[in-house]
């Protein structure tokens, strides 16, 4: 008996048993048949195959394989992304329901596989769900969405009933519920997650397997539950650590999951091969390994990076008493990357620590500027601010971009004082020793000494950041929001973002207005009060102060500063 297709102009024949008799289609064509025709035989002897395994297999262990191996063959892509909004999880043909009416099909062939069938089924129905809201299919979502749902759960509990907690399946059945709730954020969402951490928590006791304690934690740290995959982040490293795994082994395997932006499993077993190695490695052995840590969580414009657990680093270094590592690159890293956690005061003790050791440091007059900001604008010092300040303003040859600054924080800090006289010394002796140059500073110095002439007040938006940071500091401390620069050492004209946030207590009212009081250095944009971010970029070289108050309609919120360094 003879197969006829018609393929584009061409025909092509079959015979019974399915091969080509005759061909009158492109090559490419007949090439691309015989891939489908091949991939779908090949599928089907790998479903036939697997199936067989299920059916026969005799203990828990020897489901796992098999059972992954058919999810992938149903639902895995070969594509890096999901395309179209198709999730990973949808395979090229969405075969959700077909995959549920297999799994079903062999549910009666072998008892002892019915809790990893409940668990697929439950998994199946639940990226099912997300793709039909990924692909706003809303006819199937609406009209079996409350069946998959309860096929969900029904299948999740069945596999928990037949299985206790030393089975890698019951801890994935718990996590796929936890999930569900999350998502659906019910009422049973935090009850599902502390049965989840304390089902694995029991299961690290009792099984050395590590790959499902580390598969809830990745899953818990993607929901941004970062309390709880820490906890579990814990577990699976005191686990490694138990286990035979060499020093070296140990820190490949924190470096691999630094690479993979997997920062808080990384800083886990660092934490626990730094532990090794101090007690059984001279210190000018260890403090170079530290440092290497240090540096490479330390803030940087582009990569992952941890501020915070870059100085955690550093600090461990001191403890180990290897001070003398700390040449003045490495003591500036470690006071930028604080700078950058918006640690201020502890940043601005470090960089009293450069000056101190290395007072000819090339970076002398950025940190001694800085010094001044965070001394005024942060901890609402004047006297030590003026300080600072004074030291480059006193210099007369080679002025950097922070002596021409330091002039206008000087002025303006005279003028907020209204010493008026003493304000404008400062102002022109700004301009005069500017030059063509700082152009940036300039505009504001004139700005300045326009309202002095004029008998005007400092611009409101300044005045406003000025009076909460000098006379109202304790009161707006930076703790309710943030401010951030998407790049911190920008070329001149470089694009940049300014990017606020703002923590407000949780409100059933309508949304609150916010306004965005900016002052400072904004460089190329001025932006309104509406904006809670903001592009721009900088002309000239130097150090740039942003400023920004938060009010609403009841009041001020908060206040923030944040420093970029244009070179």
């Amino acid at each position: 008996m003879t197969k006829f297709k018609k393929i584009g102009d061409g025909s092509i024949f079959f015979n019974a048993r399915g091969y080509l008799k005759n061909r009158t289609v492109p090559f490419i064509l007949l090439f691309m048949l015989f891939v489908l025709r091949f991939s779908y035989a090949q599928d089907n002897e790998k479903l036939v195959a697997l199936s067989k395994q299920i059916i026969e297999a005799k203990t828990y262990d020897e489901f796992y394989a098999p059972f992954k191996e058919l999810y992938d063959l149903y639902f895995s892509r070969p594509a890096i992304k999901s395309e179209g909004g198709i999730p990973l999880e949808a395979g090229k043909d969405n075969k959700y329901s077909g995959f549920v009416d297999f799994l079903n099909s062999i549910k009666p062939k072998n008892e002892l596989a019915e809790p990893f069938i409940s668990y697929y089924i439950a998994l199946t129905r639940y990226n099912q769900l997300k793709y039909l809201e990924e692909k706003q299919a809303w006819d199937e979502y609406f009209a079996q969405g409350n069946n998959y749902r309860e096929e969900i759960t029904a299948n999740a509990k069945g596999a928990l009933d037949k299985t206790s907690v030393v089975e890698p399946v019951n801890i994935y059945a718990r996590l796929l519920i936890w999930q569900f709730h999350k998502d659906q954020q019910d009422a049973f969402s935090d009850e599902s997650l502390s049965d989840l951490v304390s089902a694995v928590q029991e299961f690290a006791k009792s099984v050395k397997d590590t790959k499902p304690i580390k598969e809830v934690a990745d899953k818990l740290s993607t929901y941004g539950e970062k309390g709880k995959s820490r906890e579990l982040y814990n577990i699976y490293a005191q686990k490694l650590a138990a286990s035979d795994m060499k020093d070296d082994a140990f820190f490949n395997a924190a470096s691999n999951f630094y690479k993979e932006g997997n920062l808080e499993l990384s800083e886990t077993l660092y934490d626990t091969y730094i532990a090794r190695i101090s007690k059984s490695v001279p210190k000018e052995k260890s403090a170079p390994v530290l440092t290497g840590i240090a540096k490479l969580f330390a803030y940087k414009d582009q990569g992952v990076s941890d501020p915070l657990y870059a100085e955690k680093v550093f600090k461990k270094i001191e403890e180990l008493g290897a001070k003398d590592v700390f040449d003045q690159e490495l003591i500036y890293l470690r006071a930028f990357n604080l700078e950058k956690a918006k640690e201020f005061r502890e940043a601005k003790d470090i960089y009293a620590d450069l000056i101190r050791r290395f007072p000819e440091t090339t970076h002398s007059d950025e940190v001694i500027f800085k010094s001044g900001i965070i001394s005024a604008y942060v901890s609402g010092d004047i006297k030590t601010g003026r300080e600072y300040f004074e030291k480059l303003a006193q210099k007369e040859k080679n002025l950097s971009p922070q002596v021409i600054s330091s002039l206008y924080q000087l002025g303006l800090l005279s003028q907020w004082q209204e010493d008026f006289g003493k304000a404008k010394e400062y102002y022109n002796k700004l301009i005069n020793a500017s030059g063509e140059n700082f152009q940036d500073t300039v505009t504001l110095a004139r700005e300045r000494l326009k309202e002095i002439e004029e008998g005007k007040p400092i611009e409101y938006n300044l005045k406003t950041f000025l009076d909460v940071s000098l006379k109202e500091n304790s009161l707006y401390n930076m703790a309710k929001s943030d401010l951030k620069s998407s790049i911190y050492r920008l070329n001149k004209n470089q694009d940049d973002n300014i990017t606020s946030s703002v923590s407000l207590p949780e409100s059933g009212c309508m949304q609150i207005e916010l306004q965005y009081l900016w002052s400072g250095n904004t460089g190329a944009t001025k932006p309104s009060s509406k904006q809670s971010s903001f592009n721009t970029s900088y002309a000239s070289a130097g150090t740039k102060e942003i400023n920004l108050v938060i009010v609403s309609p009841t009041g001020i919120i908060d206040r923030n500063i944040d420093l970029v360094d244009v070179n």
